[in-house]
């Protein structure tokens, strides 16, 4: 059984959870309002947003690796609030720009870009600052912590920039969303980060070979990333064509699409909420294992949808994949703070962002196989890939851990 976590979280470590929660509240308000703004000022269409959209991801994609790198090299806390004020600046420069109706696309686009990177670099250096700050035993009550602020900003956020864009305007959005980035710099700037020695200066790719080698090596986190890869494949299949397939085959409103999508924050918050307490009940290996069969289960009765046209099924499908899931990410964010050499942390919280980068693959396959095929061929398919993640996991060592590892020291 996995060893009980009853060590209180550390003061510190609060503020961190705290800075978390304002920076994930910024950064789905804002990109959420972006969008809105897009269409209702700037007045412009369906591909351009897409190409907003596209501005907005990229950054997982450009920046994770650079992101890792520094947070190896230098102080993490220093990293991440530097990254935190960049992100507050662009918001900043937003709120101007619309005060003074010089705001375009390209202009929101490119500073989207910015406020984004300043959140691939918090979610890069956080999971790497956490070991540091609490002992071993606490580390699944604290990515928990840190999961849970960041469920209830995925579920609150779009919501909230949506309320605010449409009752007040663009600028309070961006402005309440510039106010909690500013916090979340506040609370980074007051929090004790213990020293580390200097890492020796080595060329850029050597460092990311490095990282990356050790990731694809390990008999644990090699699987976990392949797992997660095609997972963000299935679930953005999904997500790619689920409104028309619902409003089509489902005869869903607008509410009631909403509604279904909803359960998937409802799920991701019960999970975290949940999380500590099932690891403390079931062995460490079980709980990464139920993630991926968790989500394979969500992907078939979705396909079931097709013979059974039934909205509450739907509604079901994306609660099992909200909280699966987070108990996926909690439990391997512990393996991979146990396993990881501290100096290599940086770098291996980098690759596992990459895995992100499985999400345009999903939507582009819900794009042509809908487009060919229909939907109903996404929703197979989507059940296929599911079935193959919850295989790659399934016959890994990592389901076999009957608790969490203990912490690794540098290597010699």
């Amino acid at each position: 059984m996995s060893a009980p976590s009853n060590v209180p979280l550390p003061a510190t470590f609060n503020r961190l959870a705290w800075s978390n929660l304002g920076a994930q509240s910024a950064e789905q308000i804002a990109l959420a309002a972006a969008p809105i703004v897009a269409v209702l000022m700037l007045g412009v269409g369906e591909g351009e947003t897409g190409l907003l959209q596209t501005a907005l991801t990229l950054p997982f994609v450009l920046i994770a690796i650079p992101a890792g790198l520094l947070a190896d090299r230098i102080s993490r806390r220093r990293l991440m609030a530097g990254a935190e004020s960049l992100r507050a600046a662009a918001l900043l420069t937003i709120l101007l720009l619309i005060s003074l109706h010089w705001l375009t696309l390209p202009l929101l686009a490119v500073l989207g870009f910015i406020a984004v990177c300043g959140t691939v670099v918090y979610s890069v250096a956080a999971p790497a600052l956490v070991p540091s700050l609490v002992p071993p035993q606490a580390l699944p009550a604290a990515n928990a912590r840190i999961e849970l602020a960041r469920t209830v900003a995925f579920a609150s956020g779009p919501a909230l920039g949506g309320v605010l864009v449409g009752w007040l305007g663009a600028a309070p959005a961006f402005a309440v969303a510039a106010a909690l980035s500013v916090i979340a710099v506040f609370l980074l700037a007051g929090l004790y980060e213990p020293p580390r020695a200097a890492a020796p200066r080595r060329h850029p790719l050597h460092e990311v070979r490095e990282g990356a080698a050790f990731v694809m090596q390990h008999s644990l986190l090699r699987p976990v990333f392949i797992t997660q890869f095609i997972f963000n494949t299935g679930s953005f299949l999904l997500l790619a064509i689920f409104v028309p397939y619902a409003i089509h085959h489902l005869a869903l409103s607008a509410a009631g699409v909403g509604i279904a999508l909803a359960m998937y924050g409802v799920g991701m918050v019960i999970g975290a909420l949940l999380a500590t307490r099932v690891m403390q009940r079931i062995s460490f290996g079980t709980v990464i294992g139920l993630g991926p069969v968790t989500g394979f289960a969500a992907s078939a009765i979705m396909a079931l949808t097709t013979f059974i046209p039934a909205a509450p099924l739907a509604g079901l499908s994306f609660f099992l994949l909200g909280v699966g899931p987070i108990l996926w990410v909690i439990s391997t964010t512990t393996l991979r703070q146990s396993v990881t050499p501290p100096s290599l942390l940086g770098r291996v919280s980098a690759i596992n962002i990459l895995s992100y980068g499985a999400r345009p693959l999903g939507s582009a396959l819900g794009a042509i196989i809908g487009g060919l095929y229909g939907a109903e061929a996404c929703l197979y398919l989507a059940a296929a890939i599911f079935a193959a993640q919850a295989l790659v996991i399934l016959m890994s060592p990592a389901v076999a851990l009957a608790r969490q590892p203990e912490m690794v020291g540098e290597c010699v």
